[in-house]
């Protein structure tokens, strides 16, 4: 079991930092002049590449951490309230991955619409879920 968690941590973490990364990208996109078509493309093909990747990512996480619940037990049963709190939140990152993709493909097709200071601000989420999802893990509140 020790294996399955320690893999499920390193994807998760490699998950995270592409989507730590992937808004910063958004930023600079929507920063960039009209006239600098060369470095929009550079940033399209950048995030294009970031997105692929932490997709590859995301499934292995996903997958050692059903592994887990599923195949260990781990957050099953009575008294793992904490567990349904951190899989709605598991369900908010996966909406959040979603959502860059969406956001990828507007700017790919040159119809974001977003400000940089809107994407900023978009970028601070997955921290929070992150911070939610680790003080889930680790306090465990709501257990009986």
């Amino acid at each position: 079991m020790l294996w399955v968690k320690s893999l499920h941590i390193v994807f998760i973490a490699s998950w995270f930092a592409g989507l730590f990364y992937l808004p910063r990208i958004f930023v600079n996109l929507a920063m960039v002049p009209p006239a600098s078509v060369a470095e929009r493309e550079r940033l399209i093909l950048m995030a294009r590449k970031l997105l692929r990747f932490s997709t590859m990512l995301a499934v292995p996480a996903l997958g050692f951490g059903l592994w887990l619940y599923l195949g260990y037990g781990i957050g099953r049963g009575p008294g793992n309230g904490w567990m349904h709190a951190k899989l709605a939140a598991v369900v908010l990152v996966i909406g959040y991955h979603h959502a860059c993709g969406r956001l990828l493909a507007k700017f790919v097709a040159n119809r974001n619409t977003r400000s940089h200071v809107w994407l900023r601000w978009f970028n601070e989420i997955p921290v929070l879920l992150l911070l939610a999802i680790v003080i889930l893990v680790v306090v465990k509140p709501w257990q009986g």
